[in-house]
């Protein structure tokens, strides 16, 4: 719960020599969270409240999510500060890679991975799955067959590399082709611009074949978005500017990211079958001593309904999903937190019905 991770947020910024902000991103199954431009007012609101300081540590575990919204998060970041610390306890995979690229040092765990910075594009024009939603399309799937034209099937000639083209068309719409081109070309610009914080050779010329050489490996050579950049990897062979903690600083580290993790139910299966009446799933966090704690959570109600066999089943009734506040919490309460019709989130976990 907060109070106590306030506890441990004391202890890593008298470690690290800083003010440090948690942001937190849920991978629990069917409450999956991503990095998204809503957070940027929240991040000012907590910025503010720290002020411009000389170090920020950004204490960050995500998926993934919006580049955009990654790029303004690290910019954002880097205003209040003059140098910028990422501790990853575990994952920091995706737009969460962009974020740690920004960062004058990251701080790596030995379980911490990043991943590729790939991306995926979904817009309208994508073809659509059997629930009425669309497929996001690889932009480094679309560049590995037009490679796999040219080098294994050794289509060279106009005509032949015209008509892998138009067989490519035939699956995806020429405008999402049009949109991975211009999103890959974004990301090799983003992290081009980032990564001048990570590596800080005197010589122009090496730096730029450094640059260029990690940008290459996040975003095609290492051959798959699933990819995990662990530790040893991201220090000796990308030559990012790694650190690894002392162990107090590994135990306070854990001892944060175990107390995300209960709130945030990872690892636990959510049935519907084993609740009654309301509840509230916190999925994302966005934390600092001087801001309070930001979640955003969803508040719903399991309803008994009959199907039209007959059969008893139920229905999930959303009645808000969306970003809260709370500067304080108190100890869990007795199990008599629904008052006057009205729940009181900021007491209870999902099952605390």
């Amino acid at each position: 719960m907060y109070q106590k991770r306030k506890e441990y947020v004391e202890l890593l910024e008298k470690e690290f020599q800083g003010r440090l902000i948690s942001y937190i991103t849920s991978d629990r199954v069917g409450f999956e969270t991503q990095i998204a431009s809503d957070t940027i007012d929240l991040f000012v609101a907590h910025l503010d409240r720290i002020g411009v300081v000389n170090r920020i540590i950004l204490y960050l575990y995500t998926l993934g999510g919006n580049i955009s919204a990654a790029w303004n998060i690290v910019n954002l970041l880097r205003m209040y500060c003059d140098e910028l610390l990422v501790i990853v306890p575990h994952k920091a995979h995706s737009a969460g890679t962009i974020i740690s690229l920004g960062a004058d040092s990251i701080i790596m765990t030995k379980q911490a991975t990043l991943s590729p910075i790939d991306p995926s594009v979904t817009t309208p024009f994508n073809t659509i799955d059997q629930n009425h939603k669309p497929l996001p399309v690889s932009v480094e799937a679309i560049n590995g067959y037009i490679e796999l034209a040219k080098k294994e099937f050794l289509l060279t000639s106009p005509e032949q590399l015209q008509g892998a083209l138009y067989k490519l068309i035939d699956h995806v719409h020429p405008l999402v082709l049009g949109q991975a081109y211009r999103v890959r070309a974004q990301v090799k610009m983003l992290a081009d611009k980032l990564l001048v914080h990570q590596i800080k050779d005197e010589d122009e010329t090496s730096k730029k074949d450094k640059i260029n050489r990690i940008i290459e490996f996040l975003c095609s050579d290492s051959g798959s978005h699933d990819y995990t950049i662990n530790r040893r990897e991201a220090k000796n062979k990308l030559k990012l500017a790694v650190q690894n903690p002392n162990d107090k600083q590994y135990s306070i580290i854990k001892l944060l990211y175990d107390d995300f993790s209960n709130e945030l139910g990872f690892g636990q299966v959510f049935d519907p079958r084993f609740i009654s009446g309301a509840y509230a799933v916190r999925r994302a966090f966005i934390e600092s001593n001087s801001g309070g704690s930001d979640f955003f959570v969803t508040e719903a109600r399991i309803v008994p309904m009959v199907a039209p066999n007959g059969q008893h089943t139920f229905g999930n009734e959303i009645s808000f999903e969306g970003w809260r506040h709370e500067s304080v919490i108190t100890e869990m309460p007795p199990l008599d937190f629904i008052q006057g019709g009205e729940i009181r989130y900021e007491a209870t976990n999902e099952h605390g019905l």
